[in-house]
């Protein structure tokens, strides 16, 4: 039906309550139209990109340690929250309240339970689980936090309703296969995974803070140089990039940044201003920041009392020259040692940091992925090194491991936090990931020596499956026998071995799963959800595990 003057606007997506500090908050949305957005008395004008319309208030003036109510008023109305929903009302949580905090976090979200049918075999979403139970809590027994460590959207992986959805906007079918193309195309995806009323009201209430992984713009993003030299040198990816960063900016970045931030950043503030649709600005953003990472920042630091997360950008920043392979570049990697060192002047208990891509693989993997990267280097533009590359595309051979020095000098820099050289040691240095399709815990190991404890955290996926292939290779991955057999062909082939040792803690776990960190002082446990595998009418959670990760000695329930 077409809007008149009488009809009020509409919230199309959100609220979303993203950065959370003790005395401010920033609450985003997306309405049908131009208008002013109002939350706790603060305003903000929508800002137009593509013909779609945000916002970002910035409420600040609360409370440390408060809990507040919010209501969302449209040019005056109120939106939200939806009079006829039995879900507790959003509020505003600042941190500074007595208790441990409580992280969430997870990755990998296919769409939502209605856009996906039983037939596909995916199990229930966690996500959704995760909102209905945390809905049901006492407020004091909500999560803290909430972090998502990539893959909120798949731009190549379509549900059968979006693709039905394009074949009406581009005039012809959209088969299996198909992706999407442009701005207008993803936020079709955000719009089709946020707006599942239980991770609505989820989103509204619990913090949240987001990076990306590859699926957000193609699978494999950024593997390799050879990767980029395939991809982006055909007439759709400018269309494809721009598309991607640019509602990546929008829908997940802007809410990763504080308010201080946000008045420093250039693009927001130039947007903000803009008369007009400001596509065309993001566009330029995106296009530069694919062709120049050192043009935008994607990692940033969320600060939580006693608890520090630095979020790395493991994908758009990634250096892919072959002779020279980083996963961040030396000024972006500098950045993020300084910031580590920071979190321990400032005396906090649990230093986190957030990368999509798991740090700490399998054993057997890792040795498979420093092997491939090996031959790759050393071979590179021969007939072996393009067999490895076919090899490292197929396999999706491109976590840590296979960005060797930068393995290696993330391992220093964790070590050397958690011997104390920087300053008092923490009780935890956390690697939280996602990405492989499973859920495990391993512990660093050698060197000895560290007061840390230092744990690789993954978790994956929150709403996605395995294929059977993958499930038994990672099971594989941690057999003794699979890791003497890839570490002796490693060795063949001359790769340098590692200083670092560790060793699996728990796992592995598969399956549609969100995981907690709770974080008491300086005591943290580590405890898995996880959806029915077999029943996928039962769309409850069950926790099967419960491990501390602080103290003498590590227990927990074994998978």
């Amino acid at each position: 039906m077409p809007t008149t003057a009488a009809t009020p606007p509409a919230l199309l997506i959100g609220p979303l309550l993203r950065h959370v500090d003790p005395v401010s908050a920033t609450v985003w949305v997306e309405t049908d139209r131009a208008c002013e957005v109002a939350v706790l008395g603060r305003r903000a004008r929508t800002f137009d990109v593509g013909g779609h319309h945000y916002a970002l208030v910035v409420v600040e003036g609360l409370e440390p340690g408060s809990s507040t109510p919010y209501e969302v008023h449209l040019d005056g109305a109120r939106v939200w929250p939806d009079a006829a929903s039995a879900l507790p009302p959003s509020r505003i949580r600042t941190a500074g309240r007595p208790g441990p905090f409580t992280l969430a976090f997870g990755s990998c979200r296919y769409a939502t339970p209605s856009t996906v049918a039983l037939s596909e075999g995916i199990p229930p979403d966690a996500l959704d689980a995760y909102a209905s139970r945390v809905a049901a809590l006492p407020e004091d027994e909500w999560p803290d936090a909430l972090v998502l460590l990539g893959d909120q959207v798949y731009a190549d992986e379509l549900t059968k309703a979006t693709r039905t959805w394009l074949g009406l906007r581009r005039g012809e079918p959209a088969p299996d296969g198909t992706q999407v193309a442009d701005f207008e195309e993803y936020t079709r995806l955000y719009a089709e995974s946020w707006t599942d009323p239980q991770v609505r009201w989820l989103l509204s209430t619990i913090p949240s803070s987001m990076i990306f992984d590859d699926h957000e713009m193609i699978d494999d993003w950024n593997t390799s140089a050879a990767w980029r030299r395939e991809v982006t040198t055909g007439d759709w990816w400018a269309d494809r990039i721009a598309g991607g960063l640019a509602s990546y900016w929008i829908y997940q970045h802007l809410g990763n940044l504080s308010p201080a931030e946000l008045a420093a950043n250039e693009v927001w503030q130039r947007v903000q201003d803009f008369p007009g649709d400001a596509e065309p600005l993001l566009r330029e953003m995106a296009v530069a920041a694919d062709g120049d990472p050192r043009s935008i920042r994607w990692s940033y630091v969320r600060h939580w009392g006693d608890v520090r997360l630095v979020m790395i950008d493991s994908r758009a920043g990634r250096v892919l020259d072959e002779q020279a392979r980083q996963m961040l570049d030396d000024a972006e990697f500098d950045w993020v040692e300084a910031e580590m060192a920071r979190a321990v002047a400032d005396g906090v208990d649990h230093v986190v940091l957030g990368t999509s891509l798991p740090w700490l693989l399998p054993h057997a993997i890792h040795e498979i992925e420093r092997w491939n990267e090996t031959l790759n280097v050393r071979h590179e533009g021969r007939p072996l090194g393009r067999l490895a590359e076919k090899l490292r595309q197929a396999a999706d051979l491109e976590h840590w491991a296979a960005f060797g020095h930068s393995f290696e000098r993330l391992g220093r820099a964790v070590t050397s936090l958690a011997r104390g050289e920087a300053g008092p040691a923490p009780a935890s240095v956390l690697v939280l990931s996602g990405d492989v399709h499973h859920a495990y815990a391993a512990e660093l190991t050698e060197p000895g020596g560290l007061d840390s404890r230092v744990h690789q955290l993954t978790v994956s996926p929150l709403h996605n499956s395995a294929p059977h292939p993958i499930e038994v290779g990672f099971r594989l991955g941690w057999s003794r026998w699979a890791r003497r057999f890839t570490t002796r062909i490693a060795r063949l082939a001359r790769v340098r071995p590692s200083p670092l040792g560790w060793t699996k803690a728990a796992g592995p776990f598969f399956g549609n799963q969100i995981g907690e960190l709770v974080l008491d002082g300086p005591d943290a446990r580590f405890r898995l959800l996880v959806t029915d595998r077999e029943d996928h009418r039962r769309e409850g959670l069950d926790q099967v595990l419960d491990l501390p990760l602080t103290g003498s000695v590590a227990a927990g329930v074994p998978g």
